[in-house]
Order: C-alpha cells, then structure tokens, then sequence
C-alpha cells in the first residue's frame, strides 16, 4: 500500500486543520485570541 492511502484520514484532517487556521488569520482572529490570553495571564498572576 502507499503512503497516501494508509494514511488518507491523517492527511485529511491536516488539511482541514491548515485551511481553518488560514481562515483565521485572514480574519483577524490571532489579535482576539492574543488578547484574550493576555487578559487570562493577567488574572492568573494578579496583576490586573
């Protein structure tokens, strides 16, 4: 068998995984999530 087709699922799904984080960051989305975690951090040490 070839690699393609033993591991056609795993291949699949990479491919699903790239397209949907291209589509976030031409959305903007990494500024929404930095800025979330940041604010989390925040919290957790205490100094916001």
């Amino acid at each position: 068998m070839s690699f393609i087709r033993r591991n056609r699922a795993a291949i699949i799904t990479l491919a699903v995984a790239v397209l949907f984080l291209a589509l976030g960051v031409l959305r903007g989305e990494t500024q929404t999530v930095f800025r979330k975690a940041v604010n989390i951090c925040m919290e957790c040490i205490g100094l916001g």
